[in-house]
């Protein structure tokens, strides 16, 4: 087994000044300047700037960088009102190059072998995404509970009228026709398969790996023709004895391994019709993203892996044609204000099944995400893809 390690970072090659004590006047003077260059203060009055509560939260950025900054928010070390402002100062000036210390390269590393690792079912990330449970999601989602990013399209006002347009827009790339078939890899609670089956007239068969999701999912479709299936989406079909005229695929890859996604695409390739089209939604990173990388592979994703833009395209070659490609990460960013606000108003009842910690990982995660997309460190792509490639050129009906 060969692994890749990130790079290990150098003094010179980050920025990285180290400090000759942990209550290094100048140490923290130089911190306090790197982010005044962010245009972020230290107890200032400005919604985006910091606010200092432990004596030992500069030496903790500075050894730990991203990876310190949202540990030290979790523990109560700082406060900020606007986080996702912050950040966004913060990566703009690209800070993590200069906070990307040693023990931000070892994390960085346990996220690598922790890629590698093949115990378990799926291997899908559930360490947070599936494990908070059902009504932190239910307060923060539209009625068809749909956990990825939605399409603000002129007109759209509410957060139920882009994830709308964002469906319907799935639905068209697809040219979906009553009678179809359709396989949803990956169905969360159902979002997609709901919305095809009333206004396109499809059957829908959705795969799952979290019994919550299956439950309530199962709850909301009531009598649709629909079915969800809890199962490992690698074992799924084992034989391609049954095959999809479309397959469609929201959020699951970006939850996988690396590694994973061969098998991903293998399990769609023999599950889709030899004129079949699959779509693909899936959250990827930027080239110069990192300041978080530590802190979300930690608590958000791991062990899924965020894959940039041509390691997604190389994983599908061998099985697929790109027929079209279409970015609006930017949208991410609304939408994530909207969960957020509404986070915020449940936050009074969840807090009855959820504690402090809880409140301030999941604001930060909300938050941090919602910069990483304005700042187009995050993107959100839609593939099309086909088994031979069409005969024609493909052309978006939205």
């Amino acid at each position: 087994m060969s692994i890749v390690l990130p790079s290990l970072p150098t003094a010179k090659s980050s920025g990285f000044v180290p400090a000759q004590s942990d209550n290094s006047t100048l140490t923290q003077d130089w911190l306090a300047q790197l982010l005044a260059s962010a245009d972020i203060h230290l107890n200032g009055n400005r919604a985006w700037d910091i606010q200092i509560n432990h004596p030992q939260m500069l030496q903790r950025l500075l050894k730990q960088g991203g990876l310190g900054l949202g540990d030290s928010y979790m523990d109560g070390w700082w406060e900020c009102q606007a986080i996702d402002l912050m950040l966004e100062r913060a990566m703009a000036a690209r800070l993590h190059e200069k906070l990307q210390t040693p023990r931000a390269w070892w994390e960085g590393f346990k996220g690598h072998l922790r890629q590698s690792d093949s115990e378990g079912p799926s291997r899908i990330v559930g360490r947070m995404h599936y494990q908070v449970g059902n009504p932190v999601y239910q307060a923060m989602f539209d009625p068809y509970m749909t956990h990825s990013c939605a399409y603000w399209v002129d007109g759209a006002q509410t957060l139920e009228e882009a994830q709308l347009a964002n469906l319907e827009m799935i639905c068209r790339k697809l040219q979906l026709k009553p009678g179809m078939r359709v396989l949803d890899l990956g169905c969360g609670w159902g979002s997609f398969m709901r919305y095809a089956t009333e206004r396109y007239g499809v059957s829908v068969l959705g795969l799952t790996h979290s019994e919550e999701q299956l439950k309530l999912g199962q709850e909301l479709a009531r009598s649709m023709p629909m079915q969800f299936e809890l199962t490992d989406y690698r074992q799924f079909n084992p034989e391609s004895k049954s095959r999809f005229d479309r397959i469609v695929s929201i959020g699951l890859l970006d939850q996988l391994g690396q590694k994973d996604f061969s098998a991903f695409f293998q399990t769609a390739k023999r599950s889709l019709k030899d004129d079949g089209w699959m779509l693909l939604q899936t959250q990827g990173k930027s080239p110069n993203s990192g300041l978080l990388d530590a802190w979300e592979d930690k608590h958000i994703h791991a062990p899924g892996y965020v894959p940039r833009l041509d390691e997604v395209t190389q994983a599908s070659e061998a099985h697929f044609v790109v027929e079209d490609v279409h970015n609006f990460g930017a949208d991410y960013d609304l939408t994530l204000q909207h969960w957020h606000q509404r986070f915020e108003m449940a936050w009074p009842q969840l807090r009855l099944s959820h504690d402090e910690r809880f409140y301030r990982m999941w604001r930060f995660h909300l938050l941090s995400s919602a910069a990483s997309f304005r700042t187009r460190h995050k993107q959100m792509w839609q593939l099309v893809l086909s088994p031979k490639g069409l005969h024609k050129v493909f052309r978006r009906n939205y």
